[in-house]
């Protein structure tokens, strides 16, 4: 292999690659939509978020199981020096790549109106047919990806989410202000800022290709005979098929629940169509934040899948149970304060990021989410300790369970007037904790030996409700503190209620924040909460354990 070709990774460095890379896209994703909500007014946000539900049913469809089950033929034949089977599959692959990705396309171009409509949400146009192109791209993009990860290269995999989020987020928000400042239609701001990840797919798309090309210079000539294209295509279905049907689950459910949500709330709750649209922004400006604590769930759950793997295969499953036991506890270490903030910092921390919002609203939502969101973190974990233990069809029904629950609770909850959309929240809240603790349980009866949950939750549970408590000490006195001094800078003598300003209520989040970190950082040294196995299965573990002289 020449000089200039990528280097291939082993099994654990390139998990790693890929999991570095994941939570840095989560992170520019993050960026990307958080000042985007403070650019777009509610329910443009709506409009985008829509279009997005639309996309990523879609590209689940094209997409979904594809790349590994290239990824596993292209190791297979790779593994027995068959190059020549390798490139058939590539290029039979790369067909029903295009395929998909260019009827997928074509269904947002050419029926945008009425993909709207079936999600009740007509002003969602513009950004249907800003993201249609992005379908088109991607598609040959996974193949290429599935194609370097059956060669053990997760570099240009890992490169090409970067470039796809950077210019989501570079792109993106700069036409969102451009339009904004040039007085354009806030649906058509939506589509502006959704341009751009139209734009990503297509340079990753480029990147890939450039990565495709220099590959195959360094490659030689093989002499093995391919099999036949049917029996190869038979194959990558069979692989794909079951994959994408479980991956599948979610995107339906976000699509059905956005749709139900903009339905309930025009047609029970009473709402116009450009009311529901702004609800409905205030509700997704909260989801972006009950998002991030499962991105950084990302590099626990890569480490668990082999290292649970590894144990079983050398048939030491009381070490696989405790690995499963370390990674359910560092979940809660991490989960546990991340979902706690959320919970009491609702209202602060939309007043911070999201001052032109309705705050009150989006406060109690954000709060009810946080909670949800600590469900979410476990039940990611608990999929990959069953993935790992050979129990890949229960995540599935489990997850397929509480989804159904959403979809009834929003059903019902949303179509009331005095609930509206306060429901959704509720809603998530029963899905995702339900999933959790079907989980838990499976987990335990499939587990027996070694698995304790009082280890698992207790100590973490303990430090995150002192921290809980001391962040909601600190805002409230650093709040009525920095009330007094704005109302003495700002309206002396005036006789009027103080309110806290802007800059007052970030001091106040800050210093809360600051302080909250500091207890439970304390507490969960004091009390032992974390152990150096706990530490391993994080990038770094062993530096972090050294570092702070946990035995």
């Amino acid at each position: 292999m020449s000089a200039s070709t990528p280097k291939k990774n082993t099994f654990f460095g390139g998990a790693a690659i890929l999991a570095a890379s994941v939570v840095l896209v989560k992170v520019i994703g993050a960026l990307y939509k958080i000042p985007l909500g403070g650019i777009l007014t509610d329910a443009a946000f709506a409009d985008f978020n829509t279009a997005y539900y639309i996309y990523s049913l879609l590209i689940i469809i094209s997409t979904g199981g594809l790349p590994v089950a290239l990824s596993k033929m292209v190791s297979e034949a790779q593994a027995q020096n068959r190059g020549n089977q390798v490139q058939k599959v590539f290029r039979l692959a790369m067909g029903a790549f295009c395929a998909l990705g260019a009827l997928s396309c074509a269904i947002m171009l050419l029926f945008p109106k009425q993909l709207a409509a079936l999600m009740n949400n007509s002003h969602s146009y513009w950004s249907i047919l800003a993201l249609a192109p992005a379908l088109f791209f991607i598609c040959p993009m996974s193949a290429l990806r599935g194609y370097f990860q059956g060669h053990s290269l997760m570099t240009p995999t890992a490169v090409s989410q970067v470039i796809e989020a950077l210019c989501k987020l570079v792109i993106g928000l700069a036409l969102a202000k451009m339009m904004v400042g040039a007085g354009m239609d806030e649906s058509q701001t939506a589509g502006g800022a959704i341009l751009g990840v139209s734009v990503g797919c297509a340079l990753g798309m480029v990147y890939m290709f450039f990565c495709y090309g220099r590959f195959r210079l360094s490659l030689p000539k093989f002499r093995d005979k391919p099999d036949e294209s049917d029996k190869i295509l038979s194959t990558l279905a069979k692989l794909a098929v079951p994959i994408t049907l479980g991956s599948s689950v979610m995107a339906v459910v976000n699509l059905l629940d956005s749709s139900i949500i903009m339905g309930r709330l025009q047609d029970a709750a009473g709402f116009t169509e450009e009311a529901a649209r702004t609800l409905k922004g205030i509700y997704d400006k909260a989801m972006t934040l009950y998002n991030l604590p499962a991105s950084f769930m990302v590099p626990l759950t890569a480490s668990v899948v082999p290292t649970v793997s590894a144990a079983r295969a050398t048939k030491n499953y009381r070490q696989a149970a405790q690995v499963s036991e370390t990674a359910l506890r560092t979940t809660a270490l991490l989960a546990l304060p991340a979902g706690a903030g959320l919970f009491v910092l609702g209202e602060p921390i939309i007043r911070l990021l999201y001052p032109s919002t309705d705050v009150a609203l989006a406060g109690w939502m954000l709060s009810m989410l946080g909670l949800a969101s600590i469900c979410v973190c476990v039940m990611l974990v608990c999929n990959s300790i069953m993935q790992a233990h050979r129990l890949v069809s229960i995540p599935v029904l489990t997850t397929a369970i509480g989804c159904v629950l959403k979809i009834i609770i929003n059903f019902i909850l949303v179509g009331k007037p005095d609930i509206n959309i306060q429901g959704g929240p509720i809603g998530t809240l029963v899905c995702f904790g339900v999933i959790a603790i079907l989980d838990l349980v499976i987990i335990k009866l499939a587990l027996p030996r070694s698995l304790s949950y009082v280890r698992v939750f207790a100590k973490p549970a303990a430090a995150t409700a002192a921290m809980g408590a001391s962040v909601w000490a600190v805002y409230g006195l650093a709040s009525k503190l920095l009330v007094k001094l704005d109302a003495f800078q700002t309206i002396p003598g005036e006789g009027l209620e103080p309110v806290l300003s802007w800059k007052g209520n970030a001091l106040s989040v800050i210093a809360a924040i600051g302080g909250g970190v500091i207890v439970y950082f304390a507490l969960v040294l004091l009390t032992h909460a974390i152990s150096r196995e706990d530490l391993a299965l994080m990038p770094k573990g062993d530096k972090i354990a050294r570092l702070l002289r946990i035995p």
